[in-house]
């Protein structure tokens, strides 16, 4: 838990446009909206959905999640599963090899108190790793990383998958949970071609593969396509932010978070400057010139960040220009980075203040 004692935090029933900026806001019913939308995709096509928790960090919000009827979590830390574990939460995939005896002891901790804790690998390294550490202790359920296209981890062929799971199979304290990928965007053709190649090559061995992971916020709404999958992971699409828009997932109206920000400084005609720099809004561009979508003035263009001052590039704007002390409504590009950037998240609706959260899981180390 984090230490608020001099923040200002805001209060049920407070105005949103009064609050002291910066400070990400979470729209409730746009939240709700997001949650509902794309469980109700993942039902109608049968797949189990797996939320990922790095876009929120926040147990109340996978409590929502869960609710919903999603499938257990997503954590990329051992500390982030720490976290929702001692929230209640059961089935966690954490989808990052873990190397080390400092993490491993710790994974070993948690498998003892939780009933469906997952890992993954791609290399023999990581798993003689983890049997060397779960050897005679509860057993670890292990899926193979498979890289599809995505160019991250991964083990590279079908058949380098398979030998991996029979791996798996002879190592002390480990039990083959399944294969797992993080895909290339739009490349859904390809990844079935993958898993499918694998499946075989197990069944032809005798080997169960109980799940095969999928993932992906830009692929979200081509799950479907992959039809070997029993499962998909997403994060992103709770908040929904400027590249969600961009790929053609929402609409602003979609966006349930936004970075509130003042205007502290208008130096010029063609210029602003908001108190939102790198600290608040990220230096993540994801592809774009900019940093972030400015709510009501679609000209503006935040056209750098320094650590606290966000500059606005007013010069295109035809009608009228934010003022000095004007609150602005900011999509960011990456809200997942911005979750990590704050220890309190304040929702509202309606522009009212209806509760505040601490981002339980931010910050925290391996």
């Amino acid at each position: 838990m984090h230490d608020n004692r001099f923040a200002v935090v805001a209060k049920t029933g407070d105005r949103i446009v009064d609050l002291s900026t910066p400070r990400p806001i979470i729209d409730e019913d746009r939240l709700a909206a997001n949650i509902s939308r794309v469980q109700s995709y993942m039902d109608e096509h049968g797949l189990n959905f797996r939320p990922h928790i790095k876009t929120h960090k926040i147990p109340a919000l996978a409590a929502a999640q869960v609710a919903a009827g999603a499938k257990g979590i997503n954590c990329q830390k051992v500390t982030e599963a720490e976290v929702f574990a001692e929230a209640g939460f059961e089935d966690i995939l954490i989808t990052f090899n873990i190397i080390g005896a400092p993490k491993l002891e710790r994974l070993a901790a948690l498998n003892d108190r939780i009933s469906g804790l997952k890992v993954v690998a791609d290399s023999d390294v990581t798993v003689d790793g983890l049997s060397a550490h779960f050897s005679g202790r509860k057993p670890l359920t292990v899926l193979v990383e498979c890289d599809t296209g995505g160019a991250r981890c991964g083990v590279q062929t079908p058949e380098q998958a398979v030998s991996l799971a029979r791996r798996i199979l002879a190592a002390d304290g480990l039990t083959f949970g399944g294969i797992l990928t993080y895909p290339k965007p739009q490349s859904a053709d390809v990844v079935e071609a993958f898993i499918q190649a694998a499946l075989k090559q197990l069944a032809a061995d005798g080997i169960a593969c109980p799940i095969v992971s999928n993932g992906g916020t830009p692929s979200l709404f081509q799950a479907h396509l992959v039809k070997s999958a029993t499962e998909h992971r997403a994060g992103t699409y709770i908040y929904n932010d400027r590249q969600m828009i961009r790929m053609g997932h929402c609409t602003q109206d979609d966006c349930a978070m936004h970075v509130l920000a003042t205007v502290v400084s208008r130096p010029n005609a063609g210029r602003a400057v908001i108190d939102a720099g790198s600290k608040a809004l990220t230096s993540d561009l994801q592809g774009f010139a900019d940093f972030g979508l400015v709510v009501g003035y679609p000209e503006a263009k935040i056209a750098s960040l320094s650590e606290e001052h966000g500059v606005i590039d007013l010069s295109a704007c035809t009608a009228t220009r934010p003022e000095i002390g004007e609150k602005l409504f900011i999509i960011p590009n990456h809200t997942c980075v911005v979750s990590n950037l704050f220890d309190t998240m304040v929702f509202h609706r309606d522009g009212i203040v209806t509760r505040v959260e601490d981002v339980a899981a931010r910050g925290l180390v391996w």
